[in-house]
């Protein structure tokens, strides 16, 4: 298939790769660079990086508007960031690729949300995309089960891998029905999200694991504070497992355990 694809963050650009590697892709969408470190230098989209090594055309609009020209008629969307408008909707068929089972986790966060509330399972939903957040009608959806020791690191993974196998299907001739049920919301993860009560063990895992290893849930240990990055529960305590003192490196708990000795 001919298409393009609008994507900006890694598990968008995990999806392009793995699309190219079966589709011709004429062109990228993404956002523009930004500045980003303590140099504040411009920083590519993790989507403009795959595009160009894989000589892909990238196009970085601010904002799409109606002189955007994609020259594909089926467009994957795929954690790009920005609103599609109408007048470039109605030009094609845009599919987003949004990881969990719609109508729930609806928004910017799903994968997060999914493990912080304790979810058993998710999934991947290819649906179009239309002018209201994430509730274009379904093309196809597929669900997974979620493991204690999933992280979203693992589960946006899988989701990619579970993207490409459903829009293989969905591509040649996409045919759609409505969305069914009571949406539930995925919030931007903001800094409260990642506070961590460590007096209530099974939401901390769940809290450590929804962010994991891309954001970093946030406590303190023994006076100091720190980044948890894996834990696991025994007989209903928490165990840090890996852990980042303020200003230090990630290493293993007993490490920094040594360290406070």
């Amino acid at each position: 298939m001919r298409i393009a694809v609008a994507a900006t963050a890694p598990f968008g650009a995990d999806v392009l790769e793995r699309l190219a590697a079966r589709h011709e892709v004429v062109a990228l969408l993404t956002r523009p660079d930004r500045r980003a470190g303590r140099g504040r230098a411009l920083k590519p989209p993790a989507a403009k990086v795959v595009a160009q090594r894989l000589e892909i055309p990238v196009l970085q609009p601010e904002r799409p508007t109606d002189e955007l020209e994609l020259r594909a008629e089926t467009v994957v969307v795929c954690a790009y960031g920005l609103l599609i408008p109408e007048s470039l909707l109605d030009r094609g068929l845009w599919l987003n690729v949004h990881p969990s089972l719609l109508p729930r986790w609806r928004g910017a966060a799903p994968v997060e949300r999914a493990l912080l509330a304790g979810d058993t399972e998710t999934g991947v939903t290819i649906h179009e995309t239309v002018a209201e957040l994430d509730a274009g009608p379904i093309a196809a959806q597929r669900s997974f089960p979620l493991g204690p020791e999933d992280d979203a690191g693992t589960v946006y993974t899988r989701s990619a891998e579970l993207a490409v196998e459903l829009l293989d299907d969905v591509l040649p001739e996409p045919s759609f029905r409505p969305q069914a049920g009571e949406p539930t919301y995925a919030a931007k993860i903001g800094p409260e999200d990642r506070e961590l009560d460590l007096t209530r063990s099974e939401e901390s895992l769940n809290r450590i694991r929804a962010l994991s290893p891309h954001i970093g849930a946030r406590g303190e240990l023994h006076g100091r504070r720190v980044t948890i990055w894996r834990a696991r529960l025994d007989d209903g305590e928490l165990v840090p497992v890996e852990v980042q003192p303020e200003g230090r490196r990630r290493m293993s708990y007993d490490e920094f355990l040594r360290g406070l000795r």
